[in-house]
């Protein structure tokens, strides 16, 4: 320990003066600290007098779904007895009926000087849930008022399609069983100690991988599930899938190909810091065989949240719009700005070769959705991405401010971006866009899009603007 000397003492009584000096100042520092940690523990300390439980007028009013037969959804009270099935489960049925309605008007300027196009768009999404327990359960879906990728609208131009366009379908959109073993034959494991956490789902149903970027579609499909699979000391858990699709494969080129056959292996594993991903397919068919794949890392810094994502496809034949040969690699930053809940955003992508997803319903939009407002498609009608969707030899990317108002009642997004192309003859574009979304009420939601922008080469400047109002019931 260094010491002060004055003049007129001498070094051993400056050395004793200095330790006196610092062990006073030392016990006062941990006097203080002690005092402010003993403070912030009590102040966050949980209090010892009792809580009396919330009455049910005192909880938020439930939002029911459009009909109810059984147990209600989401309510209060006591349980039913429910059925004892000859493998020990229990069942308790319940039916709910539940959906979506969006209606909204499209307007887009020509970029070529001809006809510009302005419609009103409407859709309708109506599910059946049975619910036979917490794991178990039957849905089925149609979408009754589009057809593949069109949509039942009036037009007001064009005048090539002016007038009452309706696109009627009674499909099954989703028609699956999901289910868990281990609660299927819990006699299997009655400690619950065993490896029998396999979940499963067979039918048509959404399937939704890297993002949309690898796989975004509805496929008929049977897929198994493992859960919580932990590694000591380095994997906290590892969730596999394995999943074959036999129908309603929706390829790159936007149709659908009877006779292909999707065999994936998907993985997301977390470690104590990252989130990692990797997953795996392959499309059997005569026509366009092709291998896909897929990885992503998914982070936190400080206040800073990253995540990073690698996917590429192989044709196994020649390339075709069904499947070519690219890699698209996306990076993704955003952090919450201090003092409130407004998040900045920066989005990056770019793509060698021509990348093509193994499976893309055609109101998805493409696999740049995730890049921003810009890119992504609004699922209804002919109003289309601000940015063009292709990944053919180009990169890009958009900056935004996403604000919150109104206890998130209210929310405005403020982007740009931009997408430079390989191909001269394409010409790269930029633009500026904005979308407000407003809760009404509980089920009505308001919301509004617009965009403007610059293109070089094929085309010229555009601008584009909807409004849009949903009902969920």
């Amino acid at each position: 320990m260094g010491s002060v000397v004055s003049e007129g003492k001498s070094l051993s009584q400056g050395r004793r003066s200095a330790i006196s000096v610092s062990s006073v100042a030392v016990a006062v520092v941990v006097a203080l600290g002690l005092g402010a940690s003993n403070a912030a523990y009590a102040a966050s300390a949980l209090s010892d007098e009792p809580v009396p439980l919330a009455k049910e007028e005192d909880l938020p009013k439930r939002t029911a779904p459009l009909l109810e037969i059984g147990p209600d959804f989401l309510g209060t009270g006591n349980l039913p007895k429910g059925w004892v099935l000859p493998t020990g489960a229990v069942w308790q049925p319940a039916f709910w009926v539940f959906g979506s309605t969006r209606t909204s008007f499209n307007f887009v300027e020509s970029r070529t000087g001809g006809e510009d196009l302005s419609e009103i768009a409407t859709r309708l999404d109506l599910f059946g849930n049975l619910q036979l327990s917490g794991t178990e359960r039957f849905l089925i879906g149609i979408s009754p008022l589009r057809s593949s990728g069109q949509f039942t609208n009036y037009q007001f131009s064009p005048n090539a399609n002016q007038g009452f366009n309706e696109s009627i379908s009674f499909e099954l959109t989703t028609a699956f069983f999901e289910g868990e073993l281990g609660e299927l034959f819990p006699g299997l494991d009655p400690e619950d100690t065993g490896a029998y956490d396999l979940s499963f789902a067979i039918g048509r149903q959404p399937i939704f991988f890297q993002e949309g970027a690898l796989i975004n579609d509805t496929i008929d499909a049977f897929g198994i599930n493992r859960d919580t699979i932990m590694v000591k000391n380095s994997i906290i858990d590892w969730r596999m899938t394995g999943l074959v699709g036999v129908n309603d494969i929706h390829r790159a080129d936007g149709r659908r190909h009877a006779g292909d056959i999707l065999v994936g292996w998907f993985n997301e594993i977390n470690f104590r810091g990252p989130t990692v991903n990797f997953d795996a397919v392959t499309i059997a068919t005569e026509d366009a065989p092709g291998l896909f794949g897929g990885a992503g890392f998914i982070q936190r810094f400080g206040h800073l949240n990253v995540a990073a994502r690698l996917n590429g496809s192989l044709a196994l034949d020649d390339e075709s719009a069904q499947v070519s040969n690219g890699l698209l690699g996306f990076v993704e930053l955003s952090t919450t700005l201090p003092h409130g809940e407004d998040l900045v955003y920066a989005n990056g992508f770019a793509v060698a070769g021509t990348f093509t997803p193994a499976a893309l319903d055609p109101t998805a939009g493409g696999p740049l959705g995730r890049a921003g407002i810009l890119f992504a498609s609004a699922a209804l009608g002919r109003y289309g991405a601000a940015l063009p969707g292709r990944t053919s030899d180009t990169v890009g990317g958009a900056i935004g401010y996403q604000m919150f108002f109104n206890n998130a009642r209210t929310q405005l997004i403020l982007e740009a971006g931009g997408k430079y192309e390989g191909d001269d003859s394409i010409g790269s574009t930029a633009a500026v866009g904005a979308q407000v979304r407003q809760a009404v009420g509980r089920r009505v939601e308001l919301r509004a899009d617009t965009f403007y922008t610059v293109r070089e080469g094929r085309g010229g400047d555009g601008f584009g603007a909807r409004a849009e109002i949903a009902v969920n019931f």
